[in-house]
């Protein structure tokens, strides 16, 4: 049986943490682990998560108010020792510049559209076991 990975969700917005589940569904593809998921919808929530560990992937919320998930994410990674990828959602496309300075290891757009998150999603989990393996 393989494990499961622990995906972290952070926005204030319930939809937008609804539409992540259901596109994730179970697993995002047959080859990597059944999904467990953390919601958070405050920055120190996220980051008392962090702080326990066991977070494989965070999937944070671009537009999430008052602080958005790119800068989210950069504090994560400038302040979690071996911070895991970030799946960056943003409201635009021309946003992609913000994420890569962000640092995100990748990034697609609101509304969630479900195949192309589920393959972000199963690309990071892979890179995740890839690493750990």
């Amino acid at each position: 049986m393989q494990p499961t990975a622990t995906v972290l969700i952070y926005s204030d917005d319930a939809s937008t943490r609804e539409q992540v589940r259901l596109a994730t569904g179970r697993r995002p593809a047959a080859d990597v682990p059944e999904v467990r998921f953390v919601e958070c919808a405050t920055l120190p929530a996220v980051l008392k998560e962090l702080d326990h560990g066991g977070i494989d992937v965070c999937v944070l919320d671009g537009e999430a108010v008052p602080a958005g998930g790119m800068g989210v994410c950069r504090q994560i990674k400038d302040e979690v020792f071996q911070a895991p990828p970030v799946l960056l959602l943003m409201g635009r496309p021309q946003d992609a510049w913000l994420a890569t300075w962000s640092r995100a290891e990748a990034a697609v757009t609101l509304p969630v559209e479900p195949v192309e998150f589920a393959a972000a999603l199963a690309s990071l989990l892979r890179s995740r076991a890839a690493l750990s393996a």
